[in-house]
């Protein structure tokens, strides 16, 4: 299945409170439960303004629905092509 990297703009971020981020994550999640196991959120990256976010999904355009129904920005979506890291090097 796709493996998709978002970017969210989201001012201020860095900023947010341990119990604001479970709430974001919860949100998140209820919203993954609804739209079915075929969407998956692996993880993601807090910076001070913005959110990356790596899910598994079957399209982009299940990624953007997640995204619409939670009122998250999904500022770029980008299909990862492949993933690398210091043993590629040997």
């Amino acid at each position: 299945m796709p493996k998709y990297l978002i970017e969210r703009d989201i001012p201020g971020l860095g900023n947010l409170t341990t119990a604001e981020l479970q709430g974001l994550s919860a949100k998140s999640c209820g919203i993954l439960r609804d739209l079915g196991p075929s969407i998956q959120w692996n993880e993601s990256y807090v910076t001070q303004d913005k959110l990356y976010c790596v899910y598994i999904a079957p399209n982009e355009a299940m990624v953007r629905e997640h995204a619409r129904k939670g009122g998250f920005p999904a500022n770029t979506v980008s299909g990862v092509k492949r993933v690398i890291d210091p043993p590629t090097a040997e």
